[in-house]
């Protein structure tokens, strides 16, 4: 199949936080940081692969699934697009009694519109959260949503990348932004090449490839690395948390309108 044109839409996963935008300061913080992330590598790899494709991505950090589907589904839906690729549902588990049947109702809710509108959906499993990560405390949660979304997946006939069989992710911490929750540039290079596959589109890199073996950090470095952590992200991420601030308060999506990929 071609895919002529292609909406991305989610979260922070699909905005592609934690891989900056060129010109931009790694890790930068705030609503005026830029970045690249997954989404916009596979779009480059889309253009080479089918010129002139357009592509759309809505997602922005900090969604629920509700607001996914009422904001962004309907602009998706309007434009018409081959495929859609949809990712949401985390920022919903991480809140305290969420629970994980009722979030991939609300998910199934938006794959469902999706596939009714004629697009074909591509969707994606979380990953195995990794020692030490801030996800690690809801991972009976995100193990039950993975499920439902391997079913979700076959019952509405979509495409999916399994990132939870991906068992690096766990052991190595290169694939991770210091926040411990978002993918750095070498996980989303490698989220690019595995979307990539699933869709067809030629690949020249294996995407479970291992990175180079370095050594270990001592103890003393780790635990140097988990106060930092813990001032820097979790004690700001608690703060949220109680005050209910989205991080995506006042962000726009950082290419509303399909049009062809150029790299901003």
């Amino acid at each position: 199949m071609r895919w002529d044109s292609w909406v991305a839409i989610g979260d922070s996963f699909t905005e592609g936080m934690c891989d900056p935008a060129p010109g931009s300061r790694p890790c930068q913080p705030g609503p005026d940081a830029r970045y690249r992330g997954w989404a916009d590598r596979l779009a480059a790899m889309l253009a080479e692969a089918e010129p002139g494709a357009r592509y759309a991505n809505l997602a922005v950090r900090g969604k629920l699934i509700g607001e996914i589907h009422a904001e962004q589904v309907p602009v998706a839906v309007a434009a018409r697009p081959a495929l859609v690729t949809v990712n949401g549902g985390g920022n919903d588990l991480l809140r305290p009694g969420s629970d994980p049947d009722q979030v991939a109702a609300a998910f199934e809710d938006v794959v469902a519109d999706l596939r009714a509108a004629g697009s074909q959906v591509l969707v994606f499993t979380g990953y195995d959260p990794h020692q030490g990560s801030l996800l690690r405390r809801i991972r009976g949660k995100i193990a039950v949503y993975t499920a439902h979304v391997h079913a979700i997946a076959a019952r509405h006939d979509c495409l999916l990348v399994d990132l939870w069989a991906f068992r690096a992710w766990t052991t190595d911490w290169r694939y991770w932004c210091p926040d411990r929750v978002h993918l750095a540039t070498e996980g989303h290079r490698r989220v690019a090449l595995r979307t990539a596959e699933v869709l067809g589109l030629p690949v020249t890199e294996d995407w479970r490839a291992p990175l180079p073996g370095v050594p270990g950090p001592t103890r003393g470095q780790r635990l140097y690395a988990d106060l930092r952590w813990a001032g820097s992200h979790l004690a700001p991420f608690v703060f949220r948390q109680l005050r209910g601030i989205s991080m995506g308060a006042g962000v726009p999506p950082k290419r509303p309108v399909l049009t062809e990929f150029a790299e901003h």
